[in-house]
């Protein structure tokens, strides 16, 4: 198991992954393709497309939350500009739950209290 682990690493450096435009690691993943219980076997152009894919997705969220954030003024990208891109946006609203914008934990407790005063059940 571990040989084909250097064998994927060695896989993502050759210059046919380069010359495909392909940044993120293969053999990474292939291994997230394949932590799927549905999954059994991966097709090479599955697998270069899925990272593919993956690298475009990230690129488009990074430029959406940069160019709707506070990124033009300092030149940067926060996590709270990625939060608020996957909140406003209806396509991304999904990653809310992985990206959830950030609160002071003294407005959650004053939040969950409130929630506390309404439902008692709660």
């Amino acid at each position: 198991m571990k040989m084909s682990q250097n064998n994927d690493d060695k896989e993502d450096r050759s210059p046919t992954n380069k010359n495909k435009g392909i940044s993120l690691p293969i053999s990474r993943v292939r291994l997230i393709m394949k932590s799927s219980p549905d999954v059994s076997s991966i097709n090479q152009e599955a697998l270069f497309l899925t990272t593919k894919a993956t690298e475009l997705f990230v690129q488009h969220l990074a430029v959406s939350s940069f160019n709707k954030g506070s990124g033009k003024d300092t030149n940067s990208l926060s996590y709270t500009d990625l939060a608020s891109t996957a909140e406003e946006t209806e396509t991304l609203h999904f990653l809310t739950d992985i990206l959830p914008k950030k609160i002071l934990a003294r407005d959650y407790l004053k939040s969950l209290e409130e929630m506390r005063e309404e439902n008692p059940d709660f």
